[in-house]
């Protein structure tokens, strides 16, 4: 069983920046995929980005590409998301989540584990 730790979410202006951490405990997350994943009141929550096991392949939502970025740091079982150019629209709740697979996905079933979450807030 992997646990997982999201930080570094808070408020932020619309056009700023933020980064978030997932800091992971269990051997298996580094041989995985990862993700993140968001929930904004009451929506469903929905794919962000994912990273393969070693970080050479990656996957974004529609709505954040080019402006998000995910990465990730086996060494210290870390994964980040680099958000740029924030809008309101993503303000939400951000999971962190570790994969079942080698390679990227986006749906829900293809992770096995998931953080307690972290707000993002943008203000307009």
């Amino acid at each position: 069983q992997v646990h997982l730790v999201e930080s570094g979410g808070g408020l932020v202006q619309a056009g700023g920046s933020l980064r978030l951490s997932c800091a992971a405990s269990g051997r298996t997350f580094s041989s995985y995929s990862a993700g993140w994943f968001r929930q904004a009141p009451g929506k469903e929550r929905k794919f962000v980005a994912s990273i393969s096991w070693r970080g050479g392949a990656t996957l974004y939502a529609d709505s954040v590409k080019g402006r998000f970025t995910i990465s990730r740091n086996n060494a210290k079982a870390t994964v980040y998301l680099q958000m740029n150019s924030l809008k309101p629209e993503d303000t939400a709740v951000y999971y962190c989540a570790a994969g079942r697979s080698l390679l990227p996905r986006y749906t829900e079933t293809d992770f096995r584990s998931w953080g307690q979450g972290t707000q993002v807030t943008v203000s307009s």
